[in-house]
């Protein structure tokens, strides 16, 4: 290992309010301007980090060279960088099989000879404890305190074990429960945007500066790239490698600029103009890039417009989706209350290092692999479904597009619904002595719901004087609606009520009902029986809108087999209306009392208007009141006596914490690299799975092997809670594994999680189907196609797999984190020649799969797959880097690690 750095010589100090700090001065290269804003980042991390063993100096020289590498679409050119996060954000999601997998670590390296301390994180980790809340009680004044305290009962557990990870790990941050979610509190409250660093130096003497950057358990961890802080989702088992100072292995990567310019129209809103993008992005084609936005045009927007355009860049499939810092960005610092003091050091660096953004000089423009241009005039209202986030559609179009969904054949744009009931309709009785109807269309959830849109004042303010508009005119919205309001923090509610709109957003039934994912995780609660039972007698496409980012099929609600993702004034708009298939322009949303018709476009405010009322009530004061007491938390987390210890004391009868088998039976040496042979497939799948339809998410249904597990447990339904709150039990995670109602599985002739057990022939559930398998001793593989693993980055679409015995996947193409989760569990990623997939070669998903590996397998090395019928095909091996090769033959990513820290 090679001490010192190569770039010491770059190492400069700046003196800021009588303090001396110490940067490198990574524009001295003269190939530094003509880099994109972000790769400047990834420049400066490896400079910083450069000691020739884990961060190379030719490393720095292949980032110098971008231009020539990744200037033009027309370069192939493949250079893999190693990038050293400046720290690591998680979700108590991912949250609590982080540190279920880091007690479990200890535990493997007490067994091996190895001490157990050394596995503490080293990267800063922020840890925010944004729960997912199921909407039990949404239409109530205490809906809050009801939801709050039901999730603390069902919890506590998970709770009291994140407290004792708190006290047993350093350089841990924990954000208690019921502060906000994940992204908005990083974005108010955590972000650094530059650090101020004294650790680098063994006496603290020298303070460094540079650029925060992060990577998070969540996809949507990109929505902090709005204030120009690089960062991105990876799986928890990456992220957990990070914390122990491990470099991330990436490919330089190409950089598309997004130029904005124009003005957008005063209707209009922010989330017309993600959903806008994400629409075009996707058509362009952005998987694995980085999208850096440039142009006159974003001084127009907000922080808060340019983080919610951000947070959608899962959707559209970039990397990031990136900002430069400007002086919006600063102005934002010190509105969001951060000091002065602070603000001016993180304003010196970024001048002296040339990082801070001005985004009318065009001089400053650097140089881009691909420009596309939009004028913000063009962005108009827009909704996206009915079943995928970049499915935009006009809403003047909308009435139209969902008549015409209704009749398509079955797909991401149909239902085929057959022509003689298109005009079917269901009737029930209400508790107000009321019969309602539903139709194809109807409305029946409608939530304002975190994350994309509540971090942003302009549209949650919209979205309340939309709705005190609508009460003074006598508008109410259907009781059977299932509606809610979920800010991303306590910040919202606080300017909410400032501005005096929340009256009337609850009048109309949207109450505040917690702070975390809740109805765009599909944490909705259950519908009303009759509404229910009316969809399901009549065999309705019933709606539900919601202002978050996914609606995937089966993701929001059994029921709702439409799903749009909107404004949260478009929310209102249409639960006000009571379906989706109206045309706002000709037919009023009701009447006043004097029967004259209220249209829309008669209580829509204008961006004016909202600009005004966010100019006078979202303070700095607001953010200093939430967040100065926010890390001691509530007096039921004060109250959680946690174990202490370095070692936790596990039980074995939990249903919430348990032990993860990933180290059983670990070695110090290395294994051999296995051929797999006789394979089953246990799954046959199409394009587009994504990551809601492999990994556990939602409620427990009642006839699924989870709930059979959790029943012979003495557990009645009523206590199964969810799967996000039962990611520390992998026995609870493995029986979820692709058991997504709306799994299409080429093996069995319906929908739903079911294979086939190919000797027998018998069809089960998919964990059923794995185990009896495993009796056997029969590996298995999966067939699937396109877009293998879009969507969040969840580990447990990894882990879930692994458990379940899969050591392959054959794919068409993959999404980044989950390929790269693959190789992290140990799974190797195959890919299908360019024009082959499981239909062109013929496969049935029935055959026995050999697959031979050889013992020094190369990134990207064409492998051959033999099957019983004599078919014989090659794929491609996507170990993307010699990293993921290492991480691979040592079983996986954490056991790598393991295998270091004994050393």
């Amino acid at each position: 290992m090679s001490g010192g750095n190569p770039f010491q010589n770059l190492l400069k100090e700046i003196n800021v309010n009588g303090d001396t700090f110490h940067y490198f001065d990574i524009a001295s290269f003269p190939e530094f301007r003509e880099l994109p804003y972000s790769v400047r980042v990834l420049l400066e991390s490896a400079v910083r980090n450069c000691d020739n063993f884990q961060v190379l100096e030719k490393d720095v020289r292949g980032i110098l060279r971008w231009k020539q590498t990744k200037g033009t679409p027309s370069s192939d050119d493949e250079l893999e960088i190693p990038f050293k996060p400046a720290r690591v954000i998680l979700q108590d999601f991912t949250g609590v099989p982080a540190v279920v997998d880091f007690a479990a670590m200890r535990d493997a390296v007490l067994k091996l000879g190895g001490d157990p301390d050394r596995i503490n994180p080293i990267c800063p980790s922020d840890l925010v404890i944004d729960h997912s809340v199921q909407v039990d009680f949404a239409r109530s004044e205490d809906a809050l305190a009801k939801n709050q305290d039901l999730e603390f009962e069902r919890n506590r557990e998970r709770f009291t074990f994140l407290k004792w990870g708190a006290k047993a790990f350093n350089n841990m941050l924990i954000i208690p429960p019921g502060s906000g979610i994940v992204h908005q509190v990083n974005l108010e409250y955590l972000a650094r945007v530059v650090f101020q660093d004294a650790s680098k130096s063994k006496d603290g003497s020298m303070r460094m500066l540079y650029p925060d950057s992060v990577v998070g358990t969540d996809s949507h961890t990109t929505m902090i790239n709005g204030l120009g802080v690089v960062g991105w989702g990876v799986g928890g088992i990456e992220a957990e490698a990070v914390m122990l100072g491990q470099a991330i292995s990436m490919l330089l990567p190409e950089v598309i600029g997004y130029k904005l310019v124009g003005k957008m129209s005063p209707l209009v809103t922010s989330t017309d103009l993600v959903l806008t993008i994400t629409k075009h992005l996707r058509q362009i084609g952005v998987v694995g890039k980085f999208v850096e936005f440039f142009g006159p045009g974003v001084s127009e927007l907000s922080i808060a417009d340019r983080a919610t355009i951000s947070n959608m860049c899962p959707e559209y499939g970039a990397t990031v989706g990136y900002f430069p810092v400007d002086k919006n960005a600063l102005d934002y610092l010190r509105q969001t209350n951060r000091s002065e003091e602070r603000v001016r050091v993180i304003e010196a660096y970024l001048k002296a290092t040339d990082q801070l953004r001005d985004f009318g000089n065009a001089e400053q423009d650097p140089v881009f692999t691909q420009i596309v241009e939009l004028d913000l005039a063009s962005v108009v209202t827009s909704v996206s479904g009915p079943k995928r986030p970049h499915d935009r559609v006009a809403v003047s179009e909308m009435q139209h597009d969902f008549r015409q969904c209704l009749i398509n054949k079955i797909g991401f744009k149909g239902f085929a619904v057959p022509e003689e009931e298109l005009n079917t309709e269901g009737s029930f009785n209400w508790t107000d002595g009321k019969t309602y109807s539903l139709r194809h269309g109807s409305v029946v959830i409608a939530a304002i719901t975190s994350c994309t849109n509540t971090s942003n004042p302009s549209v949650m303010l919209g979205a309340g004087m939309l709705a005190k508009k609508a009460v003074e005119a006598g508008l109410k919205v259907a009781p059977y609606i299932k509606t809610s309001l979920s800010p991303g923090s306590g910040v919202v509610t606080y300017y909410l009520k400032e501005s005096g709109v929340i009256p009337a957003l609850e009048e109309l039934g949207f109450n505040v009902v917690g702070y975390g994912c809740m109805t765009c995780i599909g944490n909705s609660g259950p519908l009303d029986d009759n509404v229910a039972n009316t969809i399901e007698k009549n065999n309705l496409v019933c709606c539900g809108v919601l202002s978050g980012n996914r609606n995937f099929e089966g993701r929001i609600h059994p029921n709702t087999r439409a799903n749009y993702l909107a404004s949260p004034l478009l929310v209102i708009a249409y639960a006000l209306a009571g379906t989706v298939d109206i045309d706002f322009e000709k037919q009023p949303l009701g009447q006043r009392a004097d029967g004259s018709n209220v249209f829309l476009r008669d209580i829509w405010p204008s961006r004016q208007e909202i600009q005004a009322v966010e100019k006078q009530h979202v303070i700095p004061a607001m953010f200093r009141d939430v967040y100065e007491k926010v890390e001691l938390g509530s007096p039921a987390w004060q109250g959680l006596n946690a174990p202490t210890g370095k070692l936790y004391p596990w039980d074995t009868a939990s249903t919430y914490i348990k032990r993860p088998p990933f180290f059983e039976g670990m070695t110090r040496d290395l294994p051999t690299i296995a051929n797999i042979v006789n394979a089953r497939a246990l799954l046959n799948l199409g394009d587009s799975v994504t990551t809601d339809h492999i990994s556990p998410a939602g409620s427990i249904a009642r006839n699924s092997p989870a709930a059979r597990f959790l029943s012979d447990r003495g557990l009645t339904p009523r206590d199964f809670n969810s799967y996000g709150s039962r990611r520390g039990n992998d026995d609870i995670m493995a029986r979820g594994t692709f058991a997504n109602i709306r799994l299409v599985n080429k093996l069995v002739a319906r929908a739903g999680p079911r294979t086939l057990h190919i000797p027998s022939g018998e069809e089960m559930d998919v964990f059923d189907c794995a185990q009896r398998y495993a009796t056997d001793g029969t590996p298995l593989i999966a067939l699937v196609g396109k877009d293998y693993g879009s969507g969040s980055s969840r580990d447990w679409a990894a882990k879930g797999p692994y458990l379940l015995g899969i050591k392959a996947v054959i794919a068409e193409s993959y999404e980044r984190i989950h390929r790269s989760n693959l190789v992290g569990m140990g799974i190797v990623p195959l890919q299908y020649l360019d024009g082959q997939n499981a239909d062109s070669l013929e496969l049935t998903g029935r055959e026995l799969f050999s697959i031979a590996l050889p013992a020094n397998c190369k990134p990207h090395e064409r492998i051959t797959v033999n099957t019983d019928c004599g078919k014989q095909f090659q794929v491609i091996a996507r170990f993307d880097t010699e990293v993921d090769l290492e991480y691979f033959r040592n079983g996986g990513i954490l056991n790598y690690m393991i295998r270091k820290m004994i050393d």
